[in-house]
């Protein structure tokens, strides 16, 4: 059976040259192999395509019959490691918290613990029918959140 530790090594070298990252990595018990990858100012097809030549160039095909599919984070896709929320600072994200709860705002910083987003509503002032604009930043531990997706907008 292939581990995924063999594919990180394959790649490793070539990632790390390009500032690309491993956003997941998974191999079945059949030896299906998924890698996904992602890089500051996103990746192409061709990029895909040069890591999965890497990766059959390495393996052996007589020893364990394999099935590769590489890909990129696509958008909308769901943040899971400190590169892609690096990535999408800035941009409007969805926290969905495990127990159904969402809240959406302005990823404005993020690091190995968490991440802070920033929300802008508008309130009713007390004693007036005036609305306010209330600004807020809530910070979240990632090992307290269900997932976080970054929205599209169209503007």
């Amino acid at each position: 059976m292939i581990e995924p530790k063999q594919i990180e090594k394959i790649v490793a070298e070539k990632l790390a040259a390009d500032s690309s990252f491993i956003v997941e990595l998974t191999v079945s018990a059949a030896n299906d192999i998924r890698l996904v990858v992602d890089h500051q100012e996103g990746l192409g097809i061709d990029y895909c395509e040069e890591l999965s030549r890497l990766i059959e160039a390495n393996l052996d095909r007589e020893q364990n019959d394999f099935s590769l599919e590489v890909s990129t984070a696509g958008i909308g896709c769901e943040l899971r490691v400190l590169g892609q929320f690096l990535k999408n600072i800035g941009r409007e994200v969805e926290v969905t918290m495990p127990n159904g709860a969402w809240q959406r705002g302005q990823l404005i910083a993020a690091d190995a613990d968490g991440f802070t987003i920033e929300t802008t509503t508008r309130e009713r002032q007390p004693d007036s029918k005036k609305r306010v604009t209330v600004v807020q930043q809530h910070t979240y531990k990632h090992t307290e959140i269900k997932q976080v997706k970054d929205i599209i907008t169209f503007k």
